[in-house]
């Protein structure tokens, strides 16, 4: 069995900020952990996977997903061994969680968390339902495809055909939980982020510039991703998508699924 994409983070010097940015954008609920520096989102969105927002230490932002393990320090330690350098050894966090994280070979930033004992339990409530934009899809971009697709189904067990078109392929993670996500490359932008769905981008995408975000240069992913869904599906015209920055810098997708 693979490793499952369940979580998803932002960070910044300062949290409070993004904590407004979020709430405001997505209608996400934030609930905020005693004493500070950590924030829970629950999307609401009824689906897909819940995050948090976190308080930097080194004063620089970040944004990351989580894939579960059941040893999470032998996966870092696989990682490490692949290419990958350590960002945060494996810390047991009060016995609330149980994280590492690591940058891969491009220096694209990937956490680990801790499986629970009963994984039917989870380690976190699912999203509840509600009016919340659920984050439903995970994506890495490298500056060369077919070496993300190698290191990551080397590393997490992941399915990537990418016969049908080698720039971009699907993620089967082999597991329930979580996620499913793209992996592929080869254009100028490189990340590791996870994708909101919303109902209507042009009106989320007039928010993010209202409340201090910003639009990200992604025309050479789109047009990527839009030339694989036409290979894989004969049609490329029923999504719209892009990126954003939040205020703090950090990268999240948003897409708008427009066939009835």
């Amino acid at each position: 069995m693979g490793n499952g994409v369940v979580h998803f983070e932002f960070g910044a010097a300062d949290d409070v900020p993004l904590v407004a940015f979020y709430r405001e954008l997505f209608d996400w609920n934030l609930q905020s952990f005693p004493g500070g520096g950590y924030t829970m989102i629950d999307t609401c969105g009824g689906t897909g996977i819940n995050g948090g927002i976190g308080k930097s230490q080194t004063g620089e932002p970040w944004s990351a997903f989580y894939v579960e393990a059941d040893d999470p320090q032998e996966l870092l330690d696989k990682a490490i061994s692949m290419g990958a350098t350590t960002v945060l050894p494996v810390t047991d966090f009060g016995g609330a969680v149980t994280i590492a994280m690591f940058n891969d070979p491009d220096g694209l930033l990937i956490g680990i968390v801790q499986a629970p004992a009963d994984a039917s339990e989870g380690s976190q409530p699912a999203p509840s339902a509600g009016s919340g934009e659920a984050v439903t899809w995970f994506e890495i971009l490298g500056p060369d495809a077919a070496r993300t697709h190698q290191f990551y189904s080397e590393l997490f067990g992941w399915t990537i055909d990418d016969m049908a078109f080698p720039g971009y392929a699907t993620a089967k993670t082999g597991t329930s939980r979580g996620i499913m996500g793209g992996v592929g490359g080869g254009v100028g932008s490189a990340w590791a982020i996870v994708y909101a769905a919303v109902t209507d981008l042009d009106q989320i995408l007039d928010r993010v510039i209202k409340l201090g975000g910003s639009r990200a240069a992604d025309q050479e992913v789109s047009a990527l991703k839009l030339a694989s869904r036409k290979a894989l599906y004969g049609s490329s015209d029923d999504i719209k998508m892009a990126v954003i920055r939040d205020p703090a810098g950090n990268l999240l997708g948003l897409f708008e699924k427009t066939s009835k």
